[in-house]
């Protein structure tokens, strides 16, 4: 009996990677084909829940800008990654390889080109990536998440197809949760997180702004805050004698169905985040990791930013009193926190992780009745 057609995924082992590329692998599996996933060291426990036959590690490194020592040990790393990806390749025979970003994707995304392998590469974020505008001059097709990505190579434009951002089905789930407009004297709950790994910022700077509202939105206020183990003590001493709701913990395995019950959110603006607050459809404040080298997180940002469903507000501008104006502007304004919503649902993509496969499944010359 012939085997069902392998689709290979390569992803950097962070959320922002992974997640979409789990998305992916779901849908192909419900098809019908195998999946197996390359990734780096990073993917800790998730290996157990990623949906392939099986997970395997690369030898990878990311070039550093500052040291010419350090980008020559990695590029011998990645020379070393591509030639066992080649073994890899002939070995395992994928239809189709998928690369999701990071550099551990490098080497396989590579070899697959060698070899005459079909290969996309998934651009999450609103500038494409170092890895990802590396490979796009040599890959079959550039799936993107936005209509616009920057930083695309020229010779690369032709093969650009914008399939959204693959999310997980948790978040699917939490879509169908209607937005819960404010109504008069009701509480407003407000979210606040800052990447998986939580963000200093965030606990600097929004218990203080929620002490500064004035005492009639601060009984209104529930507060629901990520805050990373060594800033958990900190962040509930800043809010102990307010009266706000509040609860802290460092990591919330229920985020998406938190994200819906919200009025608000507060956070970073990874693509994973931004893509998640447009299928559920939520307003956000959004504050962009600062210094990072593509500016990724302020174009994600932006994208909510420009249509009236997000704030986008600088880490320099991120400031208790600034926050806390805000808050209480929307407390005096509900309905533009019911628009917001609305605009941001205007923009997600829900069925990205089937568009996705069903171009892999072209390539993989998969009829598309196969789908179940």
């Amino acid at each position: 009996m012939t085997k069902p057609p392998l689709v290979m995924i390569c992803a950097g082992g962070t959320g922002g990677h992974l997640f979409p590329a789990q998305a992916l692998a779901g849908v192909l599996r419900e098809a019908g084909l195998r999946t197996i996933l390359v990734t780096d060291e990073r993917i800790g426990a998730m290996a157990e829940k990623f949906p392939a036959e099986k997970v395997i590690k690369v030898t990878s490194a990311t070039p550093s800008r500052r040291s010419p020592v350090e980008t020559l040990m990695a590029f011998n790393k990645l020379g070393r990654g591509f030639a066992s990806a080649i073994g890899l390749i002939r070995r395992e025979r994928p239809a189709v390889v998928v690369g999701f970003g990071g550099y551990p994707t490098v080497p396989p995304m590579m070899a697959a080109a060698l070899l005459r392998v079909p290969t996309i590469v998934h651009e999450q974020n609103g500038v494409i990536g170092r890895a990802n505008k590396l490979l796009a001059r040599f890959v079959t097709h550039v799936a993107t998440s936005v209509p616009d990505v920057r930083g695309v190579p020229g010779s690369a434009g032709g093969k650009v197809v914008r399939t959204g951002n693959p999310v997980r089905d948790t978040v699917r789930e939490a879509a169908k949760t209607s937005y819960p407009a404010l109504e008069a004297q009701a509480k407003l709950r407000l979210l606040v997180f800052g990447g998986s790994q939580g963000a200093k910022v965030m606990a600097d700077v929004v218990p203080k702004a929620v002490t500064q509202l004035p005492p009639e939105s601060l009984r209104r206020i529930v507060v629901t805050q990520q805050a990373r183990d060594e800033d958990i003590d900190r962040v509930r001493a800043a809010y102990a004698g307010t009266g706000a709701e509040v609860e802290i913990a460092p990591f919330f395995l229920d985020l998406p169905q938190r994200i819906a019950d919200s009025h608000l959110v507060i956070s970073r603006s990874g693509a994973s985040t931004v893509s998640e607050l447009a299928v559920i459809g939520r307003p956000a404040i959004l504050v962009p990791l600062p210094g990072a080298l593509d500016q990724d997180q302020a174009a994600n940002a932006r994208m909510l930013a420009d249509i009236g469903a997000a704030l986008l507000l600088p880490q320099s501008d991120f400031t208790p009193t600034r926050l806390a104006a805000e808050l209480q502007a929307r407390f005096e304004d509900p309905d533009s926190l019911t628009k917001a919503a609305m605009a941001a649902k205007s923009a997600g993509v829900p069925d990205a992780a089937e568009q996705l496969a069903a171009l892999v499944m072209r390539l993989a010359r998969v009829a598309p009745q196969t789908q179940t």
